[in-house]
């Protein structure tokens, strides 16, 4: 079957200038491209060609999912609540959530993420250990209410994703189950033609023990992680341990109060004594579900909010305010120190046993120093909580770190049995006794991985597709009019009817300079230019991505194109 689109007749509007709201590379070409239109904030509409490169997409996802053994199922997107109640995630999702209710007054949802309907199907579905293991996996529309939807269809309030479950009666069945998604994973992105790097991150509120982020470096991308130069060790800045060794406190003297008026930051009091920051103990506090905690650093290093909401999740983390104070008269704003704090203390681990510090004296105007820890204060939990910086040292190998930019594509978890605890999800074992049953969650942004791709393939021209996933293989132009419209046209009938998807450029009373302008901006792999030389049956054949050009007799062009199908 011909697979040859018109120009003249696609819905396709391609735009000059970049659109007023557009920040990112991928959201100002995929607009001004044609392929998508901004409907509302966060919500987009997929017009042809930027559907047929999201479908791409998919059919590559499926065609590695079912290569594994996993089954495609469609669950409904529109979710009753009581699930996601039994789970905590009806609360903890907290404003991300869409929430609504139907005419009766039942409670429903927009979905998210599934781990609680897919475990309600195998309960349904599985009752014995032979009907294990099971990976099933659906391609749907997720929806989270973001505060500030931005960057295009790489952070919207609607979404395309493949999400997959395994359900397995061991752990060595969930550890092999595992490993089948993280090959198929590195088999996807490799075909989908994506830079892209495996690094360690955290459960979260998800639960689970291992957990592996897909990240694809660019610089649009909201995720920062870390590189080892020597290849020992990358992760999520989120995930990024730090150990230290404790330290004999003992050479230390007696905690010495010192008076240092109008010292309330750590860069006053740093000052005011003559002391590097590194030295001083930087105490925050925050709340932990309504609970006053303090966390401390040393004093150089900032706090990653982020980082600490992910190791307490899913509690919930926020700033104390200056009503939190009130009532409260052992906690002295700017000078706060964890030595007679009757608080949950929480340290990162360069506040290791036998340090000692400078802090805050927990008195107005008055800090101490030699404040040792495990000597004069206690630790109740250790947390790596600093923002991460250029040229930490490699937790392996202790090498400076890298730091960079990157778009999460995927994140795979071994969740175990958090919800199949929650829904009772067994199977009756080998020895006829109930088998409670583990699983794994695995996840794919579809929609993200289109814009993934535009920001590391594209060019100053425009976008520039893998052939993969582009939304044809040639890009034919009519440079000209009647003699040259008429060789584009046959050419590309004869390449449609060879098996490849062809885009013509044969719109009337459009100039060549436009059409090539909208070649190099729609980004397919290859343009065929039925330019001056067409009297002659010579074509000029283009790589977009190269730029290399050469002139072949038609016979050659169709050839050489057709034998890369």
């Amino acid at each position: 079957m011909s697979q040859v689109q018109r120009m003249s007749r696609l819905m396709a509007k391609t735009l000059r200038d970049d659109p007023a709201d557009a920040e990112t590379l991928s959201h100002k070409l995929l607009v001004r491209a044609g392929y998508v239109r901004r409907t509302s904030a966060g919500l987009w509409s997929w017009l042809p060609l930027g559907k047929k490169v999201l479908d791409n997409i998919s059919r590559v996802v499926r065609e590695e999912m079912d290569a594994i053994g996993a089954q495609e199922v469609l669950l409904p997107a529109l979710l009753p609540k009581e699930p996601y109640e039994a789970s905590g995630r009806w609360d903890e999702y907290g404003d991300l959530l869409f929430r609504l209710k139907d005419r009766k007054g039942g409670d429903y949802l927009l979905g998210p993420t599934h781990e609680e309907i897919f475990t309600l199907v195998v309960k349904d579905q599985c009752s014995s250990y032979k009907d294990l293991p099971v990976m099933l996996y659906q391609i749907q529309t997720k929806y989270r209410d973001e505060a500030r939807p931005r960057s295009g269809v790489l952070r919207g309030r609607e979404f395309q994703m493949k999400d997959s479950y395994s359900f397995d009666t061991t752990d060595e069945g969930l550890a092999e189950s595992y490993a089948l998604h993280r090959a198929a994973y590195q088999k996807i992105f490799a075909r989908l033609g994506l830079d892209y790097r495996i690094v360690s991150a955290i459960s979260g509120a998800m639960g689970g023990s291992a957990s592996e982020e897909f990240l694809a470096p660019a610089a649009a991308g909201e995720d920062t992680f870390v590189d080892c130069p020597n290849g020992d060790y990358a992760a999520n800045t989120e995930a990024v341990t730090f150990t230290t060794d404790p330290v004999d406190g003992s050479v230390h003297g007696a905690l010495e109060e010192l008076d240092t008026p109008d010292t309330p930051t750590i860069e006053t009091l740093a000052t005011f004594l003559g002391v590097p920051a590194s030295a001083t103990l930087k105490n925050l506090l925050v709340k932990v579900d309504g609970e006053i905690t303090a966390v401390g650093v040393p004093g150089d290093r900032e706090v990653d909010l982020g980082k600490l909401g992910e190791h307490l999740a899913p509690a919930v983390v926020e700033l104390v305010t200056a009503e939190d104070f009130e009532g409260r008269p052992e906690l002295v704003r700017g000078y706060v120190g964890p030595q007679g704090l009757k608080v949950r203390y929480i340290a990162d681990p360069r506040v290791a046993p036998g340090t000692a510090w400078v802090t805050g004296a927990n008195k107005a105007d008055t800090h101490a120093r030699n404040v040792v820890c495990g000597r004069d204060f206690e630790v109740d939990d250790y947390l790596d909580v600093v923002v991460v910086e250029e040229g930490d040292p490699c937790p392996v190998c202790g090498t400076g770190l890298k730091l960079g930019r990157a778009i999460e594509i995927g994140h795979i978890f071994q969740l175990g049995r958090k919800y199949a605890d929650t829904f009772q999800l067994d199977v009756l074992g080998q020895q006829g006794k109930p088998v409670r049953v583990t699983m794994g969650s695995y996840g794919i942004g579809v929609s993200r991985a289109v814009a993934a791709l535009a920001e590391q393939t594209a060019d100053e021209q425009g976008l520039c597709w893998p052939r993969e996933i582009a939304p044809a293989d040639v890009h034919v132009v009519a440079a000209g009019k009647a003699l040259q419209t008429e060789l584009a046209v046959d050419v590309a009938e004869q390449l449609g009817a060879a098996g490849l998807r062809v885009l013509v450029d044969e719109r009337p009373g459009v100039s060549p300079g436009v059409k090539f302008t909208d070649a190099e901006l729609i980004g397919v792999p290859k343009i065929l230019v039925a330019g001056r030389r067409s009297a002659e049956g010579v074509l000029e054949l283009k790589d977009r991505r190269t730029g290399e050009r050469e002139e072949l007799t038609v016979a050659e062009a169709i050839a050489r194109l057709t034998a890369t199908v």
